[in-house]
């Protein structure tokens, strides 16, 4: 898999796409992972992305041409399956859209920055919009990164135990059961007996009940949608 990102502040992605399992799957091979600076993609000296927006508006935009420069370029080399814009105004982030995302081939995202980007760019550039939140960042980095290390974690290869992702949270709408350790017992805190009863069914029963639990008491929308689809 390919994720192109298109950033106004390349260097906040330094650290997060280049450690632990994004690292790991570049390494391997499984995942190629590439940030554009778009100042690159400008024809002025100073290398200026924005400008005022029409109207009087306040803060500034990021400007259509070295976006079209940027993503024309890109597409010019290989076909992209998605052009995603990072935008608090999007679609909000899902595991079951990070699965989604997992299959495809090619990505592109886009970094939103400043006051936002000109509406023509997501009108006529932009596949899909997505917001990991109901908050305003600085810009679109972190984003990008919650989103690309979502998807890099569930292709194959890219964790030692591959089911692990499958048993994470939100993978069928219900958050984790509690995980414990060794020592079973410490300063009198345990370890709930089943689990260490070595009967795997009871094992799983009691890990469903326990995620059921948690959903219906943490996370209440996500435990009336599980039961609206029964």
């Amino acid at each position: 898999m390919r994720i192109d990102i298109i950033s106004v502040l390349p260097e906040l992605l330094e650290s997060p796409l280049n450690h632990s399992i994004i690292k790991r799957a570049r390494d391997k091979g499984i995942a190629e992972i590439y940030v554009h600076n778009l100042r690159d993609f400008c024809e002025d000296k100073h290398r200026r992305v924005d400008d005022y927006a029409f109207g009087g508006d306040a803060g500034m935009v990021i400007k259509i041409k070295p976006v079209d420069k940027a993503i024309s370029f890109l597409k010019s080399q290989r076909k992209y399956d998605e052009i995603i814009y990072t935008s608090p105004d999007g679609e909000p982030y899902t595991q079951k859209e990070a699965n989604k995302l997992s299959l495809k081939k090619n990505i592109i995202i886009l970094c939103g920055h400043y006051k936002g980007i000109d509406h023509r760019i997501r009108e006529h550039f932009i596949t899909k919009e997505i917001s990991i939140g109901d908050y305003v960042l600085t810009g679109g980095e972190l984003a990008a990164a919650v989103i690309t290390d979502s998807i890099v974690r569930l292709l194959p290869g890219a964790i030692s135990d591959e089911t692990s992702a499958l048993s994470d949270s939100f993978q069928d709408n219900l958050l984790a059961p509690p995980v414990y350790t060794r020592p079973a017992e410490y300063k009198g805190m345990k370890v709930p007996d089943v689990l260490l009863s070595g009967n795997f069914k009871e094992i799983e029963d009691w890990k469903l009940q326990e995620s059921l639990e948690r959903t219906k008491v943490l996370r209440p929308d996500l435990f009336d949608k599980l039961s609206n689809n029964e």
